[in-house]
């Protein structure tokens, strides 16, 4: 996108703080970022079922990656890899976007070719740069394991295996995964000593520099999609194109969903690409690049000391004791391609 195209952003940007008063005295109803809302609720046995497949990794080819092993639950739901560690040991082409409050984004993956958090769950089981399984193998092997046959039915009401199912069950357990009660949503609840002045400051640059035009909302981001590089080209390390991928639209090319910035201490590196390793470097980017600013060194700190704010509390779970396989369970090859 030229340069002459940066003034759309600057507009949407003023669309959003028109309405804004300074980061001190504005209520919480007026704020562009909301409080993160408690998790859904939904079927225990269904949200326990998905949570054990989450960590089970009999789901790969492999029998050694897991859901879990691209987005740790113990490391913000990330791997915290510029790119993932496929089956063989294969790199991905993109970093891992976080799971965790990934119920509030428009649609799941970069480039948002899965609706909503079922559809993405069949699609890392089958993708041979990651878990290398198969939809049909999946369900197979599930099948032959009683634990998951009695889960299932617990579940579900009956013992049917399907792939609706598990990728069904995967998503419940995804829905609880959000990470309320941030010192920064303290502060939007009327807790006016949870921030201090840098990091009041950096949230009243936030604003005003025009970053919550694309981070905004619940999940500070992750509900639109936005070229990366609007001011200056972004020279990727990375083969993806984003969303134009899905739509085939050339105007789409290098347009990404906008990553949730919760928790976004804890999910380096940070782009598409993972090409920066810290947050003072991802601020700095972005700033030229989205924004056409470059933020003094006082600046940069003060935003990345508002950005630490927006970490969470983390989701605390016991993990869950997986069924053992039976017989005829058919084993993981880990080193066949």
């Amino acid at each position: 996108m030229s340069k002459l195209q940066s003034p759309l952003l600057s507009a949407a940007a003023l669309a959003v703080l028109l309405s804004l008063s300074s980061a001190g005295q504005a209520a919480p109803s007026s704020e562009p970022i909301q409080p993160i809302p408690a998790a859904k609720a939904g079927s225990p046995a269904t949200v326990e079922l998905g949570k054990m497949l989450f960590f089970d990794p009999r789901l790969s080819k492999s029998g050694f990656i897991s859901c879990n092993s691209c987005h740790n639950l113990s490391m913000g739901g990330s791997d915290n890899l510029k790119s993932s560690i496929g089956h063989g040991w294969q790199k991905g082409p993109i970093n891992s976007p976080t799971v965790l409050n990934s119920r509030f984004n428009l649609a799941q993956f970069w480039d948002g070719r899965a609706k909503d958090l079922k559809e993405q769950a069949g699609g890392p089981i089958a993708n041979p740069g990651e878990m290398a399984f198969s939809h049909e193998h999946t369900v197979t092997a599930l099948k032959t394991i009683p634990g998951y046959v009695s889960a299932f039915q617990k579940a579900f009401g009956s013992p049917e295996v399907s792939i609706d199912r598990v990728t069904q069950a995967i998503a419940a357990f995804e829905e609880t995964l959000v990470t309320p009660d941030s010192r920064f949503d303290k502060w939007l609840k009327g807790d006016k000593k949870a921030l201090n002045t840098q990091e009041l400051a950096g949230y009243k640059l936030f604003k005003e520099s025009g970053c919550v035009a694309c981070h905004n909302g619940p999940a500070v981001g992750g509900n639109s999609f936005q070229k990366m590089g609007v001011v200056e080209d972004y020279k990727a390390s990375s083969p993806a194109e984003g969303r134009v991928a899905v739509t085939g639209k050339d105007a789409d090319r290098f347009n990404f969903k906008v990553p949730t910035l919760r928790n976004v201490e804890l999910t380096y590196p940070y782009f598409h690409d993972g090409a920066a390793a810290t947050l003072p470097e991802a601020v700095d980017t972005m700033g030229r690049l989205q924004l056409g600013k470059k933020f003094t060194a006082t600046e940069n700190a003060s935003i990345v000391a508002f950005l630490r704010t927006l970490t969470g509390k983390q989701p605390n779970f016991a993990l869950p004791q997986l069924p053992p396989s039976a017989d005829a369970t058919p084993r993981p090859t880990p080193f066949e391609n």
